[in-house]
């Protein structure tokens, strides 16, 4: 077995979301710009007018009609409120704002298409199309970058998890955004939902982090990009993916395997060692605490 996986690097990413509209803007472009200016502050507030004034972000509003139906069940799944399922299938219009941009940092499809759903919503609700989610307005707010151009990544990323006969099967759903394969592992035993939860959040934010260092910050963007097999993931690295810090190097290395599920690739997560309780004993070694309780 070789010790780099061989990933290819998308030409370009490409942010979603929607507006649901009972009383939709006559102009949503002009309302974007302006709501933009008022609300986002800079240096994203930058980024954003920049992104509108160029082809890459498009604004489509139409009758909802007109659009394919917005899937509530999936919505209410995960975790939309009855009221605002009730706002989406009573939409009158429908906004679709989509971006496109290259690989690397920042992700300037996502942050601003989602910025400008989020200026232009004014109450409305917005559909996050890659999840699919609504977002309330402090989600979205909160989710945007600061200053400094952090995010948590556990914003963007969700960990859904499902039992199956030998236990949990966890699969990430967000790492796509940033063109990354997601990752998953199977046969979780059931005490290990939430801490193997985690490390799979600090995991994710350790993948990615290798994965933009390994993407020049000029135009040409390689077609392939070679990551390790083996991977360190700490605790540090579970607390940036929640956008906090933690003082505290203990670190655990777990392996990767590249997989194809339904025509896509996954990151499989595995033990680096064999061994019928290795994730128990990998849970325990970074969280300090017993693996089956």
């Amino acid at each position: 077995m070789g010790d780099t996986l061989t990933l290819p690097v998308p030409e370009a990413l490409y942010g979603t979301y929607a507006v649901a509209f009972a009383d939709p803007p006559a102009d949503p472009r002009e309302e974007a710009r302006q709501r933009v200016t008022r609300r986002i502050a800079p240096p994203l507030r930058d980024l954003v007018l920049g992104m509108l004034a160029s082809p890459m972000l498009t604004l489509d509003l139409r009758p909802a009609g007109e659009f394919p139906p917005l899937p509530t069940d999936l919505l209410a799944l995960y975790g939309a409120s009855p009221v605002d399922l009730a706002a989406v299938t009573g939409a009158t219009h429908v906004l679709a704002v989509r971006a496109a941009y290259r690989p690397g940092w920042p992700p300037a499809h996502e942050w601003a298409a989602r910025a400008v759903a989020f200026a232009v919503a004014e109450g409305a609700p917005v559909i996050d199309v890659f999840t699919p989610q609504i977002l309330t307005p402090d989600r979205l707010a909160d989710s945007l970058p600061g200053p400094d151009g952090e995010i948590r990544l556990t914003d963007w990323m969700l960990l859904p998890h499902t039992a199956g006969p030998q236990g949990f099967w966890f699969t990430t759903k967000g790492l796509a955004r940033f063109g990354l394969p997601e990752l998953q592992t199977e046969h979780v035993p059931p005490a290990l939902v939430e801490p193997w939860g985690r490390l799979l959040n600090g995991l994710a934010r350790r993948v990615l982090d290798l994965w933009l260092d390994e993407l020049p910050a000029g135009e040409q963007i390689p077609l392939m990009i070679d990551l390790p097999e083996l991977v360190s993931v700490g605790l540090q690295d579970v607390a940036a993916a929640q956008g906090v810090t933690e003082p505290m190097r203990r670190e655990v290395t777990v392996r990767l395997r590249l997989d194809a599920v339904g025509g896509e690739q996954v990151l499989t997560v595995l033990t680096a060692e064999d061994g019928p309780t290795r994730l128990e004993t990998l849970c325990a070694a970074l969280f300090g605490t017993p693996g089956v309780r």
